[in-house]
This record gives C-alpha cells, structure tokens and sequence, in this order.
C-alpha cells in the first residue's frame, strides 16, 4: 500500500526506484521517479526494445452493479453500452458545460463490471464527479482501487517478446485496447494493451501486495526502467495529451481536437447539450502541434505571438530525441492552426519561429 511521506504518497516500487539509483521528484501528489540512466536513454530504450514505467500513482476505480452501464454511459464521452466486454475505451468526462474533468480509460471487464482508470492528481476530483450523479435508484457500486492494486507499464516494439515468457496468454491475439484477466509471472493481473508512449506495449494491474516482484520479473526479463521525464517526452511526440497542461477543465475536447472520441448525442448524457452546441458553433481557439524552426525548446505557458501580439500559449514542449528537433503543442486562434503556418514563441524574451505540424509528430506505423 502506498504510504504517507511528508504529504506525499509513495507506491509499493519505490524502494526499487531508490535502490535502481532513480532521481525522485514530487509528482501529483507522488515520489515518483523522473528518470534512472538518463531521459534522452530511456526514451530510445522505448523507441527501441522495451522500457518499464511504474504508473501505480495513477488511479483505479472500479464500477459495478446491474445499472453500471448506462449510469456509466452518462458521465463518459462515449457510449459505454456498445463497449463489449475485454474492451477499453479512451475518452474524457466532462462538466455539464463540456468543460473536461479527465481523460480516462474506461475498461469493461464483465457485463456489469468496469474498471476506469483517471489521471494521478485527478482520481479525487473524478471520484466526486462520479458520486454526484449517484441516485436512489441506481444499482451502482463505485470501489477507489487505487491503493489495493498497482499498475506497471511495458512499453515497446520488444514488449510482446518480452511479456509472452510470462504469461499463459497469446498475446499475437490480445488486440490494442483490449483487456484480459490473467498471470504475470505467476502473479494474478489486469492485463491490457494500452499505453501512453506511442509504441505498442502493455499496461498491468496487480495486486499491490505482488507488484514489486512482479516488477523485478520484468527487470530480469530485459526491460529497461524509465521514468516519468521519458514518459512525457514519449507521449508528446505521439501527439498525446496531458491534463493539467494540454486540457483540463477550461477546455473543451473540440478545441483539443478530440472529436473522434466524443459522441454528445446519446439521451442521458450530463454534458450532451454544451457538447453539441461546441460541435456546431465555431470554435475560437484549437490545439496543434509545432516544430520550432529556430533555435528554442518552448515550455508550458511560453506566449505564442504574431509579431507583437501574444495570440496563444504554449501547452506542452521538450526536445524530441527520436526526431532531433524541438516540438511542442499550444493553442492558437483557428486562423493560425493550418499546417506549415508559422509564428513565434516568446522562449523567455527571444521570439523563435515556430511551424504548424501535423500531429502525431511521431508515429510508430
């Protein structure tokens, strides 16, 4: 079980992080690790062969009872009836104005049974969103799984090769974004073909009385522990969002380009009307993605300008060491979202071109 450490919580790998040499920083309320060799190694680890991510501090709430469907099918983004059992959706919950909560994972396990799987700092705010929209009526039972399971991530073209001597599953048949019950190294998982890098790989979800000798079968077996500067990097280049930089609540998922993953029409739905009403008005700002033209990395909140006037802000920026350029995403008015249009970023008082690119700026296929 994760413990309290001067405010901050620690999951049940962290002796393995400290004892692997990792650098710990606070995260979401985490001592997680944000890198072992090095950021720019790790990411090639991935890119390459197979690097492992404890992401336990992410959390796990899971969903039951005869009316968990359609009380489900309103709250999430998408229709949660049609989801067939073994199956995992993306998708995001939103305010009754259509601003986002989250971006979550919704995974159904059993007719009636589901597991959604809500960002680190986020799970108490989910958590509440989610009991507000309890009634009498419903046969609905909401558990915080978060502490009494773990969640590990390997991911990579080697994660497959890696994994099939640890498991009875055929995993050439276990499909992207879909889940299985199974054993890990002889430990009792949720196993699913997720993952937030960009590359194929998997997502497992232990016991947390079992994940840190899950986690050493799986250093033995090859895969390389990354942290999470490789994790941002790695998703940033696959045109992944991260809330509380790219989204949150003062967005809406149009302006985030995030239409393929809503569906506002459904009866019931909390967030349906504001939806539509986004979907069929003119958005006045849309998310892209950059590639810098001069020389300058662009962070979080960097001014976007044309010429003299600040237009938009950055959301996300780093150096991609798989492309050897710098990137980043922001958002702009719909008159500047064109690719190959061009702007400035204000890089601490330099304004530095910056090119409109189309996403992802990294694609495995």
């Amino acid at each position: 079980m994760a413990e309290l450490h001067e405010g901050l919580r620690r999951t049940p790998i962290y002796g393995r992080h400290v004892a692997l040499g990792a650098r710990i920083v606070p995260f979401a309320g985490w001592e997680m690790p944000v890198q072992y060799s090095g950021i720019l190694d790790e990411v090639r680890a991935v890119r390459s062969g197979s690097g492992l991510f404890d992401v336990s501090h992410m959390g796990r709430v899971e969903i039951t009872g005869a009316d968990s469907p359609t009380f489900l099918n309103r709250l999430f983004s998408s229709d949660v009836l049609e989801l067939r059992t073994g199956r995992a959706r993306y998708g995001v919950i939103c305010t009754e104005g259509g601003g986002i909560v989250d971006d979550c994972i919704l995974y159904r396990l059993a007719e009636h049974r589901f597991m959604l799987v809500p960002n680190a700092s986020n799970t108490p705010a989910v958590l509440e969103w989610i009991y507000r929209w309890v009634v009498a009526r419903d046969d609905v039972r909401i558990s915080d799984l978060t502490d009494s399971t773990s969640m590990v991530a390997v991911q990579g073209p080697g994660a497959e090769d890696l994994l099939a001597d640890l498991t009875s599953l055929d995993l050439s048949k276990l499909r992207l974004f879909r889940a299985r019950e199974t054993t890990v190294g002889g430990n009792n998982v949720l196993l699913a073909r997720t993952g937030y890098t960009g590359e194929d790989g998997f997502e497992i979800m232990p016991p947390s009385s079992n994940v840190v000798a899950l986690w050493d079968f799986l250093i033995d077996g090859g895969a390389t522990p990354c942290g999470l500067g490789a994790r941002d990097v790695l998703r940033l280049e696959a045109g992944l969002l991260l809330h509380g930089n790219d989204i949150d609540s003062t967005t809406n998922p149009y302006e985030a380009g995030m239409d393929r993953f809503i569906d506002p029409d459904r009866e019931g739905y909390v967030a349906g009307g504001a939806l539509q009403g986004i979907r069929n008005g003119s958005l006045r700002r849309v998310l892209v993605g950059f590639t810098m033209v001069g020389r300058g990395i662009a962070r979080h909140g960097f001014p976007i300008l044309d010429g003299n006037e600040q237009i938009g802000v950055v959301s996300s920026g780093s150096y991609s060491p798989t492309l050897d350029t710098n990137i980043g995403l922001g958002y702009v008015p719909t008159a500047f979202s064109a690719p190959e249009t061009r702007f400035q970023i204000d890089v601490r008082g330099r304004a530095v071109e910056a090119e409109v690119t189309k996403l992802p700026f990294y694609s495995r296929s």
